[in-house]
């Protein structure tokens, strides 16, 4: 009976560290996307690109096909959203966040950019890392 007590208490406490990891995932990855919205909302692109992996191996797919690194998916963005009023105001609404493991989650979502010449906006799923302590976006999947 003693066995199974204290096997029923370390599981329970498992759980509840577990979901206390989690939560706190998601609470960072949250911070990081509001980070994103507010440096693109003043015109930063760079700023806006802090959150994604500055590396070779980054892939961003879109309707143009896969733009692989870093500074590729930097330049497009640039071409793609020249000037503040092309950005408009960006807004993110995350549908889920799913911890895969303790370094890697996914998330689903939409984003909508607010703009005088017209909004625009869509789904996006994209799968963060902790690499070297910080989580990054090492796959966007923009539609």
């Amino acid at each position: 009976m003693k066995k199974y007590l204290l096997l029923t208490i370390c599981a329970l406490l498992s759980c509840i560290a577990y979901s206390q990891t989690e939560n706190k995932m998601k609470a960072t990855i949250q911070k990081i996307m509001h980070e994103q919205e507010l440096a693109w909302n003043k015109g930063d692109v760079d700023g806006f690109m802090l959150s994604y992996w500055n590396n070779d191996s980054l892939k961003f797919i879109g309707k143009n096909g896969i733009t692989y690194g870093w500074k590729s998916t930097l330049d497009n963005y640039k071409k793609s959203y020249p000037d503040k009023a092309t950005m408009g105001e960006l807004n993110f609404s995350i549908i889920s966040v799913e911890e895969l493991s303790t370094t890697s989650c996914y998330v689903i979502g939409k984003w909508n950019l607010k703009r005088e010449k017209g909004d625009v906006g869509g789904y996006y799923t994209l799968l963060w890392k902790k690499i070297n302590g910080k989580w990054v976006i090492v796959t966007d999947h923009t539609s």
